[in-house]
């Protein structure tokens, strides 16, 4: 049957991790106090706030107190759904404003659309949100890459480290698990797509990245789909 979809995980596989850690995650916990402060009443912004309130049991806390933490989580990375969500909204803002655009390798610049002319369905799997991985693709520094794009998945499907997320994907996406190829330079999360039956190969473009016991590739232009 061979592979007929690719799912990519995005900081340090598509795009640079530096340009999440450097760019993206200190616009979004300098401009979190204003932006939550302006937005508070939006259905969607309040609903994140109440969220926080529930997972850092603190029913009772202030909208302050609010930005304190989720400006803690940022720190910390924390793969919490309200955070990415705003975190996603606040990038959106961003990018319109033209206060960055999103890094993408060249090489997978290239690759989506090799792929996509293999009529390969392609998918991006990451703990930010669907949002904010449709606004780093649709304005990244190669252009508009969504429309190359079959779908986004965040951690609305699960845990990019456990098994039950992968499955999830394969339930979404009506294929057998042999027929999906997952590229990640996480060991973890590879470990754990492989553990629901997907192929695998790991990115490595460090050569001081941890490596695991999978098919390694350097670039996007070393993998090739048959």
């Amino acid at each position: 049957m061979g592979i007929r979809a690719i799912v990519v995980d995005t900081a340090g596989t598509t795009t640079d991790l530096n340009f999440i850690q450097d760019v993206l995650f200190p616009y979004s916990a300098k401009v979190l106090p204003e932006f939550l402060q302006q937005n508070q009443d939006n259905i969607l912004v309040d609903n994140c706030i109440s969220d926080v309130r529930d997972i850092a049991l603190e029913p009772d806390a202030s909208l302050e107190r609010v930005t304190e933490i989720l400006q803690q989580w940022v720190a910390e990375d924390r793969k919490a759904t309200p955070l990415k969500t705003l975190q996603g909204l606040i990038w959106k803002q961003g990018y319109a404003n033209g206060e960055f655009k999103g890094h993408i390798y060249p090489d997978f610049i290239e690759a989506i659309k090799r792929f996509h002319g293999q009529n390969l369905r392609i998918y991006s799997f990451s703990s930010g949100s669907v949002d904010a991985q449709k606004l780093l693709f649709g304005h990244s520094d190669g252009g508009d890459l969504t429309d190359l794009f079959n779908g986004h998945f965040d951690t609305r499907t699960g845990n990019k480290l456990d098994k039950q997320a992968y499955s999830n994907i394969l339930n979404t996406v009506s294929l057998t698990p042999r027929q999906i190829l997952f590229v990640s330079d996480v060991v973890e999360e590879l470990k754990a797509a492989e553990a629901a039956g997907m192929m695998t190969c790991q990115m490595v473009r460090d050569e001081n990245q941890r490596t695991g016991d999978f098919k390694q590739v350097s670039s996007f232009d070393e993998l090739i789909i048959d």
